[in-house]
């Protein structure tokens, strides 16, 4: 069911700032991701992908700026079961059956104890997983505990799900499958926001965020990206945003003397990034 606060992006961030270890990771990023997409977060590992995903559902100390989703401020209790969270890390016990685990967050999450069966048959079945709710996660393959994991971020219905690099390391069917779940989401009005660094994922998006150290160089749609590139595919519409922003800073840092942060804001924006 919708909350009160329908209206407006699913996720809205201004002036994103975040620090780690003294030098800045992200860095005055502001970004919007309309309602009801499946958006792309797409980069190199180590780019802030996972930062960026933290400070959307609250779990990341920021420096500044603001974020929201499904407009209020991000970790609000509010959000507690309208947004899902898929980390890289397993999330969840592999000593415990897959019905286990699903039972487990329910009551994490405050489903009420009468209600869990039927929400755990829910998101079992949303993930192909009822024939395997009796076997333990160790006992399953890689997709398969995907999957669980998915379905653990499914519990309570959410409106936004943040997935972090969900299908890394599986192969091109399993891969395929997972999308396949996403686009199911989506269609039946989720808003989804998936990291990869997989550019050839790209063409599975409604939309693409495309990142690197720290900023976004392209928010569009993959054939936007393409036009603006003049690329035959996402990888070098990539390469290219990279290859501009870097010569943009290379002539601010001669026109100013320094190589200072603020020359490179300036050059993702001169590469087609968001001001």
């Amino acid at each position: 069911m919708p909350n009160d606060n329908s209206v407006g992006p699913a996720i809205r961030i201004d002036r994103l700032h975040v620090v780690r270890g003294g030098r800045p990771v992200v860095a005055e990023l502001s970004l919007s991701v309309p309602r009801g997409q499946l958006v792309g977060l797409l980069g190199p590992s180590g780019c802030g992908k996972t930062t960026l995903m933290r400070s959307i559902v609250g779990v990341q100390v920021i420096a500044g700026g603001t974020v929201q989703a499904l407009g209020v401020a991000a970790g609000s209790r509010s959000l507690r079961n309208l947004v899902g969270y898929l980390t890289q890390a397993p999330s969840v016990y592999l000593d415990l059956t897959v019905w286990e685990n699903l039972r487990y967050f329910a009551a994490v999450l405050g489903i009420p104890k009468n209600g869990r069966p039927a929400e755990i048959d829910r998101v079992l079945t949303l993930v192909d997983l009822q024939p395997l709710a009796s076997a333990r996660v160790q006992e399953l393959s890689g997709g398969e505990s995907s999957r669980v994991s998915l379905a653990a971020a499914l519990l309570g219905t959410p409106e936004l799900l943040v997935l972090d690099e969900p299908t890394v390391g599986l192969d091109p069917v399993l891969r395929r499958d997972l999308w396949a779940i996403f686009r199911r989401l989506s269609d039946a009005g989720v808003t989804l926001l998936v990291s990869s660094h997989v550019m050839d994922e790209a063409g599975r998006c409604d939309r693409l965020l495309l990142m690197r150290e720290g900023a976004i160089l392209a928010d569009d749609t993959l054939p936007g990206v393409l036009a603006a590139t003049g690329a035959a595919d996402a990888e070098q519409a990539f390469l290219t945003l990279v290859d501009r922003a870097a010569a943009a800073h290379h002539t601010r840092s001669a026109a100013t003397g320094s190589g200072t942060a603020g020359s490179h804001d300036a050059a993702v924006r001169d590469a087609g990034g968001p001001s």
